[in-house]
């Protein structure tokens, strides 16, 4: 682990990695599913967890360990799981501390798939979800938590409703209902917000926006903040033996690790939702310019939030490092360095004139992403909200006349340019 005194930026290029002496500079693709040891003994205790090394990819493999220890060691955690896209990570989590039978709460503003996992593919696994308003009040919140709770579940900002969740307020109520908060923070990535600092026990990213910046590799993550007491009594899986793995109690032979191994040595091992380690290789050089590249996304996102708030075929724009925005305050709170490059706003005229107006774009491209180098745009109503009903676009944020803009980190005139054309074609 690089010095913990270095500032995350220096840990963005540092972390995770230090070769020894004559070893690569460059972290190196170990494009192996397997390693070779001289003696049974030996990878015995390798599978017994009583020595620290590689048996096989699925498992662990040492170009995506270094990336699990960079990302931990920018999220304050104690541990990372690498996962093959942010959908996996999202469920991996769940899963590895919910049997069928119990239950979770979860802001109903995140991102339409995970919508679609918590309330179709969760339930037919049995596990119930309650899903409410990022803005309910503390006891309207308590109210939703029974006895079989088992995790209180946000985004730190919601995609793509950009609605800014009071994270102090979520971990207060799961440490009195003795349950870990769950934060997915893929938007402001930790340059913009650590959510464990903020009483998070657990962080998920799709690290395939920001993290990996380029569009080229999909992936996801799961950070321990081992700031979370499984021994509490809800948790038998971990504080209980695991006869899937040699009797194993993870609570007494994890210490606070006890989340983050688990998940690797039963969750990932049945799963098998592993990260190549060339796409690791990738997500690891995007890492490398995190810190530069979400200054530049937040700056350019905030000066074209200002323009579209004055131009008049533009009904209404959503960015919390707007002033105007609801969020503004709870934004510079959590995020006083900025939040991240996605906005949403809605074109005067509905759906017909959010449809001519994205239609129109020539620099920005209409694709099913976000937050990666180059500006797009999508309609999430009819794209990745489609599957949820009018009243769950509702309460994920979502209007029939949302547009999603990404602002890249292109010159920024140039993005206004291209609005500015594009905006012109709507009569």
């Amino acid at each position: 682990m690089s010095n913990p005194n270095y500032h995350i930026n220096t840990k963005c290029i540092q972390g995770g990695y230090q070769p020894e002496n004559g070893q690569p500079r460059v972290l190196p693709i170990y494009q192996s599913t397997t390693y070779k040891y001289d003696s049974s003994e030996h990878v015995g205790r390798l599978f017994d967890l009583v020595e620290d090394g590689f048996f096989y990819s699925r498992i662990a493999n040492p170009t995506v360990d270094a990336v699990e220890r960079k990302i931990a060691e920018l999220e304050g955690g104690i541990g990372a799981l690498c996962t093959s896209s942010g959908q996996a990570a999202v469920l991996l989590a769940i899963l590895n501390i919910c049997n069928a039978g119990d239950h979770i709460i979860s802001s109903a503003a995140i991102y339409g798939g995970t919508t679609n996992l918590f309330t179709v593919t969760l339930k037919k696994l049995g596990i119930e979800v309650t899903m409410i308003s990022p803005e309910s009040s503390e006891d309207e919140i308590q109210a939703a938590f029974q006895d079989n709770t088992k995790c209180l579940y946000a985004e730190t900002i919601a995609n793509p409703a950009l609605i800014v969740a009071d994270l102090e307020k979520f971990a207060k109520l799961a440490k009195k209902n003795g349950v870990p908060f769950m934060v997915d923070n893929t938007f402001p990535t930790p340059i913009n917000c650590r959510p464990i600092e903020f009483g998070a026990n657990i962080v998920v990213h799709s690290t395939s926006k920001y993290m990996d910046g380029h569009a080229v590799a999909l992936g996801g993550v799961i950070v321990d903040g081992g700031n979370f007491d499984w021994n509490n009594g809800k948790f038998p899986e971990l504080s209980t033996p695991d006869e899937s793995y040699h009797g194993m109690i993870y609570t007494e032979s994890c210490g606070n690790k006890a989340y983050i191994v688990k998940a690797r040595v039963q969750l990932m091992r049945d799963f098998g939702s592993t990260p190549s380690p060339n796409n690791a290789f990738l997500l690891n050089l995007g890492l490398e310019t995190l810190h530069l590249r979400v200054e530049r996304h937040c700056s350019n996102a905030l000066k074209v939030a200002e323009w579209l708030e004055k131009n008049e075929k533009i009904a209404w724009v959503n960015y919390p490092g707007l002033m105007s925005s609801k969020y503004y305050e709870r934004a510079k709170k959590y995020m006083p360095n900025g939040t991240c490059g996605v906005i949403s706003f809605g074109v005067k005229g509905g759906r017909d004139a959010a449809v001519k107006f994205m239609d129109s774009l020539k620099l920005a491209a209409i694709v099913v992403h976000v937050a990666d180098a180059r500006t797009s745009v999508l309609h999430p109503a009819s794209t990745t909200h489609r599957q949820l009903n009018d009243e769950q676009l509702v309460e994920a944020g979502v209007s029939p006349d949302l547009v999603r803009m990404s602002i890249g980190i292109e010159d920024v005139n140039d993005i206004i340019s291209d609005l500015e054309q594009a905006l012109e074609e709507v009569k």
